[in-house]
């Protein structure tokens, strides 16, 4: 192996190391089942703001995004963080606050709980239906997750696709099962930091390798379409292609998502005080947008490195690796640059760690509180409890690895179902819920199953017939879910006075 492989690996295997140390350091403060799923509602405002955006980002920022831009240009990726922006700062604007309150008031420590306990749901069909849906989606997702760690390993140093794998899910379920939340929440704090960095350290080294911000400008400018926002540019005509409303409504359409994201919800959930979220919504909020602008700036000095000839030209999925690439030249300029490549490579882990922990910990905490406390009515010691916690977990993330073992599985494709299966299954409920007295627990129940069963009859039925029907599945399913959502609660007995009266006093 060479020094400059030796250096990357030297700070990747510190870096996991780290994750580890605090994993157990956090494994101290969880005393009952609270502080394992929610750190006992204790975050503060950069810890939640940083956590839940970090989570939230998956490896899509250092690959995803750097990918489309260095193949299609500004157009897909630009509207991309429009919608992904304006629904980050809409979540925290107008869910987190009240989520926070309504989860307190009704001591609701998980998604499906505050469901059933917003609505009084006692035979807890609420709860049973919204933890399926997180173990159907949660476990394929964090399966994508281990699958990024297990090719970078591969790519990088040629080891064994499977073994990187294994070993990257040891590391996220050692530090996740020891720490519960809180490590998770901490270890994401940290990643974010790496990634920021990573970011940086790629943007200024590229620019330079480019021949400077003209050069690549330039470069983009030579491409038909490339620097556009209503076309986008083909590279295998090496023209310009349309690129209308249909197509930026179902690109943006991705922002309404977040209302439905476990791992998000509950870092609103969580932090100390619902008057520092107007803190937490701005750090949350410039960070995504700054950090998505320098992922898109990357692609684009990524394909004026390679018209240079400086790296190979990528084509197709190859064009995610554009960061990996980078890196591998920088580490061949001494060893300082091979530890900073290093710190680079390691944004990719912690892109990829810092959604899978939080969605290990969702998924695990929908069969063991949701599931085996509030459904089957198991009366187990919080010791006990914590110790199921932690087997659930790991069962989870076995199925996961077991899911990945396919090393030629699409990252990307598994991503976006996932994320339009929360979005439309939670994002209309957990908006109805918190803002409209009426809705009632059929509504919720019917408008949840409804968004669900649209996902896979667009996807699968509708979306590829084309056209004005190619829109990203994630909207049309929103929509119905509210609309279903809506008729049946106004066609259904009213809630109780006990839910209106609890409503009330939350809203005031």
């Amino acid at each position: 192996m060479s020094t400059a492989k030796i250096g990357i690996l030297i700070v990747m295997i510190v870096y996991l190391a780290v994750m580890l140390i605090v994993g157990f350091y956090a494994s101290g403060k969880n005393k009952t089942v609270k502080d394992f799923y929610l750190g006992g509602r204790k975050l503060g405002p950069i810890v939640t703001a940083m956590s839940a955006e970090a989570s939230d980002m998956s490896s899509y920022l250092l690959m995803g995004l750097p990918g489309l831009a260095y193949l299609t240009g500004m157009a897909d990726t630009g509207w991309t963080i429009i919608g992904l922006a304006a629904g980050t700062y809409l979540n925290w604007l107008i869910v987190a606050k009240r989520l926070r309150r309504y989860s307190d008031e009704i001591n609701a420590i998980t998604i499906p709980s505050f469901f059933s306990k917003r609505y009084d749901d006692q035979k807890k069909l609420l709860t049973i239906t919204a933890a399926l849906i997180i173990i159907i989606f949660f476990v394929p997702y964090t399966a994508s997750g281990f699958s990024a760690c297990g090719k970078l390993f591969n790519s990088l140093f040629g080891v064994d696709y499977h073994t990187a794998m294994i070993l990257s899910a040891v590391v996220i379920i050692a530090y996740t099962m020891s720490g519960g939340f809180l490590a998770a929440s901490m270890t994401d704090l940290i990643q974010s930091i790496v990634m920021t960095i990573a970011l940086l350290i790629v943007l200024i080294f590229g620019v330079k390798t480019a021949g400077g911000m003209n050069a690549v400008i330039e470069n983009a400018k030579s491409l038909p379409g490339y620097f556009s926002m209503t076309q986008s540019y083909d590279p295998a005509t090496k023209s310009a292609l349309a690129y209308g409303p249909i197509t930026i409504l179902s690109t943006t359409a991705w922002g309404l998502g977040y209302f439905g994201m476990p791992h998000i919800l509950l870092r609103f959930m969580a932090i100390d005080d619902e008057n520092k979220i107007k803190t937490s919504r701005r750090i949350a909020s410039a960070w995504v947008l700054i950090a998505m602008a320098i992922a898109i700036l990357i692609g684009i000095m990524g394909l004026a490195v390679s018209m240079k000839g400086v790296i190979p030209l990528l084509e197709g999925n190859a064009s995610e690796t554009v960061i990996v690439e980078l890196s591998n030249l920088m580490s061949e300029n001494g060893v300082f640059f091979a530890l900073a490549a290093g710190l680079v490579l390691s944004g990719i882990l912690a892109c990829t760690m810092s959604t899978a922990d939080s969605q290990l910990l969702a998924a695990s905490s929908s069969v063991t509180s949701d599931l085996l406390t509030d459904v089957f009515g198991l009366h187990i010691k919080e010791k006990g409890l914590l110790f199921i916690s932690r087997l659930c977990l790991a069962i989870i993330a076995i199925l996961g690895v077991v899911l990945a073992w396919n090393s030629n599985s699409s990252v990307f494709m598994i991503v976006s179902f996932a994320w339009a299966g929360f979005g439309a299954c939670f994002g209309p409920v957990m908006l109805l819920a918190l803002f409209w007295k009426r809705s009632n627990k059929w509504g919720a129940l019917t408008g949840m199953i409804a968004g669900g069963i649209m996902i896979f009859v667009w996807k699968f039925a509708i979306r590829p017939r084309g056209g004005i029907l190619g829109v990203y599945e994630l909207l049309p399913a929103f929509i119905v879910a509210i609309v279903v959502n809506v008729i049946v609660s106004l066609i259904t007995p009213a809630p109780s006075k006990k839910v209106t009266d609890t409503f009330d006093r939350v809203t005031l």
